[in-house]
């Protein structure tokens, strides 16, 4: 599969990204959905932030506290063995017999907006577009994924957010990239990954989502419809893992879909047993979303570089925007959980490849 990444990757870096406020420091920038927006193509990015700590014995892995009205820390002792620090991710805290007690992201993410006139070289707002603010986002918001709807002109953006209670997906919108107004959450934990077509299908919107089975440990792509955008039902597995291969751990949407004559373009993730990251494509039928048409057999894009194979959680290729534009599948990626990537592929190829 003959995709290009550009010559200059990575196109966005944590150096390029100014803290958003004093005392604070920027761990990774990753994960933007994006969208053409005038002469400009928009990126609204997942930036992740670390509070500097005045002791080097003590992590402070912050949240955001409803109660307080503001982020707060956990003060954890970097020499107690109760806390396990092995995973970039995440703290965990066991008691003596091994049981969890404690559970916290070592950093918190927020949304940002990137700008460019040439698709490769950005403009980074100095200050969030949107940050953490209500119990449900209390470790933060992540993954973000931009539908315009034309019928009333708001740019839709979805994404994660992760707390104690769970992973939920929340629904927000705009008009100008200025002002934001949040929608609330439109799917309950534990799920994410959500994209939403771009227009009604039979009068529909439609909405691709990755539940994830507590009991079975299933996480796979479902698709979901909805009067408004807002209420979410009729729910119906789309997409299921192929044991043991390249997505045999687990899949779910990544991409806005896009509409060809041929059907909807899905890029999607994909993870193996070891969680390394790959995207694979899928063409789903027009009339019916319901329906896949094809699915690619291998791996549309798999980590090689060393932007996408080391980092701060490395073997990762993950996205959450395309744009297709004169022929052209434009994918905007995050690399190694640490940058953003940028690749490109001719349509007619893509459609030859799912096909095949």
């Amino acid at each position: 599969m003959n995709v290009k990444r550009y010559e200059n990757n990575p196109i966005i870096t944590k150096e390029d990204v100014a803290p958003s406020s004093e005392g604070w420091q920027v761990e990774y920038v990753m994960n933007a959905g994006c969208h053409r927006v005038g002469d400009e193509v928009l990126l609204l990015l997942r930036v992740a932030e670390t509070p500097l700590s005045s002791d080097p014995n003590v992590f402070l892995a912050p949240y955001y506290s409803e109660k307080e009205g503001k982020i707060c820390f956990h003060n954890l002792d970097k020499n107690d063995p109760s806390y396990d620090f092995s995973d970039s991710r995440f703290v965990l805290q066991t008691d003596e017999n091994g049981k969890e007690i404690l559970r916290v992201l070592t950093s918190i993410s927020h949304l940002r907006v990137a700008r460019s006139k040439d698709g490769r070289n950005f403009e980074i707002e100095k200050t969030p577009a949107l940050y953490p603010s209500n119990k449900y986002e209390e470790f933060g918001i992540e993954d973000p994924r931009i539908t315009y709807i034309e019928d009333d002109g708001y740019y839709y953006f979805n994404y994660s957010a992760c707390a104690s209670l769970g992973v939920t997906t929340h629904l927000a919108r705009t008009k100008d990239w200025n002002e934001y107004e949040r929608l609330g959450v439109i799917f309950t934990p534990d799920n994410k990954d959500v994209c939403i077509f771009p227009r009604k299908i039979n009068g529909k919107y439609y909405a691709m989502n990755r539940p994830a089975s507590a009991e079975y440990r299933r996480r796979e792509i479902w698709l979901s419809e909805s009067p408004d955008l807002v209420s979410w039902g009729n729910h119906k597995q789309l997409m299921e893992v192929n044991s043991n291969d390249w997505d045999g751990g687990r899949i779910g949407c990544s991409a806005v879909p896009f509409e060809t004559p041929e059907g909807w373009v899905e890029i999607y993730h994909a993870a193996d047993q070891d969680d390394r990251y790959c995207l694979g494509v899928a063409l789903l039928d027009l009339n019916d979303p319901t329906k896949v048409i094809a699915k690619g057999k291998a791996p549309l894009m798999e980590p090689e570089t060393d932007y996408e194979k080391y980092g701060f959680y490395g073997n990762v290729i993950f996205n959450c925007g395309v744009l297709c534009e004169d022929g052209i599948v434009k994918i905007y990626y995050g690399a190694a959980d640490t940058c953003m990537a940028y690749a490109e592929v001719s349509l007619d190829e893509l459609l030859k490849f799912v096909k095949a």
